[in-house]
């Protein structure tokens, strides 16, 4: 049987999530996960014990875009962040861990990140 090959990014992708997954069973603390695509930015917290997503965010939602010049930027990123840690008080969510899945903890994963913190989740 032949072994499939992966790119390096699905490389770092498997390997962070199964770190963060392990971590997030463990103290049982559902994940922030984080997409981004060259147009949208998607967050959503998963709780990993029941498979089932608690609160979701994206560019995509008119609600977050309103007032956004561009979906692909930090501004864009930010209210992402804001959104979906506004979601996370709504399904009583205080504390989660950080799955950035393939990307860099830079520009807009920063972003998401940064306002996520200051609406008020904790990671």
């Amino acid at each position: 049987m032949a072994q499939v090959k992966l790119t390096t990014a699905q490389r770092r992708k498997y390997r962070v999530r199964n770190r963060i997954r392990a971590t997030a069973l463990k103290q049982g603390k559902p994940r922030l996960s984080i997409h981004r695509t060259s147009l949208h930015m998607h967050a959503q917290i998963i709780d990993d014990a029941s498979g089932k997503t608690l609160a979701a965010a994206s560019t995509t939602q008119d609600a977050v875009k309103k007032g956004l010049k561009s979906t692909s930027n930090i501004e864009a990123a930010t209210a992402v962040g804001k959104a979906v840690a506004e979601a996370a008080k709504k399904a009583k969510v205080k504390t989660v861990i950080f799955d950035r899945g393939q990307f860099l903890y830079h520009g807009r994963v920063k972003a998401v990140a940064e306002a996520a913190r200051e609406g008020g989740l904790e990671f």
